[in-house]
């Protein structure tokens, strides 16, 4: 579909050969996309970097001109030295060019990531993309969200590899740390949508054996993704030690997860006789947890979803005689223990989460993942 652009330009031989090879792997370069889905297929190039992206993609570069330029592959004229740059790299070559320069854990963008990261993280890459080190300790200042009163404050942050930890101080001249989040239990991943900002960080951790959430922000988008690839930086050297026989294929996959689902449902108590009140749920890996508000530091509750093998089922529908839901579109999650109930709005709000919970249930556990569920068995 692009040789009619690339023809008026006066291709040689040579580059037609060439472009019949890209066509083979045609992808959007940023977020490794490859055209089965018409709507992702890389309409769009980048003129100066010698890739060719999707239409969303196209987006973000045409917002740091410093950086990309863009045309229409069909849309646009092309010179023949544009077409001789676009033939002589392409989206293979500019990868391997760019990632040779970061190392294993810099985040790479993927297809469901938000709008913001994906900016954030191209233009970081285009500024710097030899990545500063080292990452063994950073400091700085973000936006976090107040546990009690939600308002945003600017706070000092450190992130300290030699304790293990990132730390956050309530005043500029605090001796002692309001919070130390062990970098072996942290999570971070991007929530913009969740915390109204399109750099906003969700960071999760373990305080007392239950989840903590913080939210914060930093207005430069290269700072937020510079935390982030440090937050990641950390992690991968904590669990190379953790894992000294494992490769880094195997442990990049753990430096950091996106929530499986995120969205409102109704829940029941343990008796199932009390009234359906609707809550905001967070499924992360095997954790399912229930909140009053979005932006709630604590979970009002949590529940562990282990294996089929270890008597683990997901059902449609609610149980005979089941009473209280508002909402039509039931889900009965069986445990060892008990049995869950929940009420989704619409059918497709069901279907995503049987999905999500069935993902986790079809899923063999790991031999630290029984520790995790006997902690939840026994947790008052």
């Amino acid at each position: 579909m692009f040789q009619f652009a690339f023809t008026r330009a006066y291709c040689t031989n040579n580059i037609r050969r060439k472009w019949k090879e890209f066509e083979k792997t045609l992808g959007c370069a940023e977020e490794g996309r490859r055209h089965q889905n018409q709507a992702f297929y890389p309409d769009w190039a980048s003129y100066t970097l010698g890739v060719f992206i999707c239409l969303s993609c196209s987006g973000i570069h045409r917002n740091i001109p410093q950086v990309s330029k863009v045309k229409s592959v069909r849309l646009d004229a092309w010179d023949e030295a544009q077409v001789e740059f676009m033939a002589s790299h392409g989206n293979d070559a500019a990868r391997a060019r760019f990632e040779s320069k970061v190392p294993s854990f810099y985040y790479r963008p993927t297809p469901s990531d938000c709008q913001g990261l994906v900016r954030a993280v191209v233009n970081s890459a285009g500024q710097d993309p030899e990545v500063p080190e080292p990452y063994g300790y950073r400091e700085g200042f973000l936006w976090k969200r107040g546990r009690d009163n939600g308002q945003f404050l600017s706070r000092k942050f450190v992130l300290t590899e030699r304790e293990g930890a990132l730390k956050y101080f309530n005043r500029n001249d605090a001796k002692e740390p309001k919070a130390v989040m062990k970098i072996e239990h942290l999570n971070a991943t991007f929530q913009p949508a969740k915390i109204g900002h399109p750099h906003g960080l969700q960071v999760t951790y373990l305080k007392d054996n239950s989840t903590r959430n913080i939210f914060i922000y930093h207005e430069d988008g290269k700072e937020i993704v510079d935390w982030f690839n440090a937050l990641r930086a950390a992690r991968f050297h904590y669990l190379q030690v953790a894992f000294p026989g494992a490769s880094d294929a195997d442990l990049v996959p753990k430096l950091s997860r996106n929530y499986l689902k995120e969205g409102y449902m109704e829940k029941t108590g343990p008796k199932q006789t009390e009234g359906f009140r609707k809550r905001w749920f967070t499924m992360d890996d095997r954790r399912l947890m229930y909140f009053k508000d979005p932006l709630d530091a604590f979970a009002r509750g949590e529940v562990f979803i282990g294996s089929k093998e270890s008597g683990y089922t997901v059902l449609h529908g609610f149980p005979p005689s089941t009473q209280g839901h508002h909402w039509p579109h039931g889900i009965t999650i069986v445990t060892p223990d008990r049995k869950f109930l929940f009420a989704c709005e619409t059918e497709s709000d069901q279907r995503e989460w049987v999905a999500a919970f069935q993902k986790a249930v079809d899923r063999p556990m790991l031999p630290q993942e029984y520790a995790v569920e006997a902690h939840f068995k026994h947790k008052p």
